[in-house]
């Protein structure tokens, strides 16, 4: 509805595999890293400004690898913008505590922080095309404790729940599921916050939606306030200005928290044409936005991060694959249309 996603296309199993496999190979360097396994050379941002780890084995690096062995170097080229940034990932809901584990210590590994979103909270996405979540509270209790567990100490920035809270307010979840779901985005803040190096932002939907006034008392409600802030803009496109604006407005409802916002196709704006519920599933003509940083416009913004994995689809529509699988195509058109 407002910018629903995937979870991603790899299964649990290769999510966990590619994890570890990572955790044993990954440098720690800066830009000038030996060359990885893959032969795209896909190497860390400075960690001074962006301090999130970038996945060398990620959909857009094995993109990049098959463009040049095909000699597309110009396509490769391309999509090396987006897999030389860090990125989210998204943990599945078979393997969370291995998952965890895998992604931050490839991230310890390499000194810097792990970028985690967490996508399970029971009746997601009002039966969209994101739709699944854990089969039930318990099941979610459960599959939090697993997360927390494969963390541990090591650095972590989770993004909870995109969509979550907004569906609360907007009508999109039933009232019955109401009462559960902040009990559950509350215990998952608690759990979250009790680890050593773990930072929790709540997802707070994004500048087009609706105003501040509708949503601050239901994040509160969800234990925004014992969070280190709340995130916006999540896998939508409106503008960075924009985002801050909504962000600030939020803030001031919520004790001053902070908040990160997704940059990772903000590029061009939004879509304006079409039908408006469907201008956010895969919109033609966006481009990547501001590269992921803690160097930001506004004290109050913590960084811009890349949640939604650029290059993967919204949703079957406007000819895209399922929700969450990489698109070849899609990711030529925001790497080419970006600065």
């Amino acid at each position: 509805m407002y910018g629903m996603r995937g979870a991603g296309a790899r299964t649990s199993a290769m999510v966990l595999g590619a994890a570890l496999m990572i955790a044993g190979c990954s440098s720690s360097g800066d830009k000038d890293d030996p060359e990885d396994s893959s032969g795209a050379r896909i190497t860390q941002q400075p960690k001074g400004t962006d301090p999130f780890w970038v996945n060398p084995d990620g959909n857009a690096a094995e993109q990049v690898a098959e463009y040049e062995k095909a000699g597309k170097k110009d396509d490769a080229e391309q999509i090396r913008k987006i897999a030389e940034q860090p990125t989210g990932e998204w943990i599945g809901p078979e393997n969370p505590e291995q998952e965890a584990r895998g992604f931050t210590e490839a991230a310890a590994k390499a000194d810097r922080t792990a970028l985690l979103v967490l996508y399970n909270i029971p009746h997601r996405d009002c039966g969209q095309y994101s739709q699944g979540g854990a089969a039930d509270g318990n099941a979610y209790r459960s599959w939090i404790d697993g997360v927390a567990a494969g963390i541990g100490d090591r650095p972590a920035t989770v993004i909870l729940e995109p969509d979550a809270v907004l569906h609360l307010v907007d009508g999109c979840t039933q009232d019955e599921f109401h009462e559960e779901r902040y009990d559950l985005l509350g215990g998952a803040i608690d759990k979250l916050k009790s680890l050593k190096n773990t930072k929790v932002y709540l997802d707070a939907g994004n500048a087009g939606w609706g105003h501040p006034d509708q949503i601050f008392e239901p994040l509160k409600w969800a234990g925004v306030e014992r969070a280190d802030g709340f995130s916006v803009n999540v896998s939508n496109f409106y503008s960075t200005t924009d985002s801050i604006a909504y962000g600030k407005q939020l803030s001031e409802k919520v004790g001053g928290k902070h908040f990160v916002i997704d940059t990772s196709r903000n590029g061009n704006g939004p879509y304006t044409e079409g039908k408006a519920d469907e201008r956010w599933c895969n919109p033609p003509g966006r481009a990547l936005g501001e590269t992921p940083t803690t160097k930001t416009a506004d004290p109050l913004v913590d960084a811009y991060v890349w949640v939604k994995r650029p290059g993967e689809s919204d949703g079957e529509c406007k000819g895209g694959p399922k929700a969450g699988e990489w698109w070849a195509e899609y990711a030529l058109g925001l790497a080419k249309a970006s600065k």
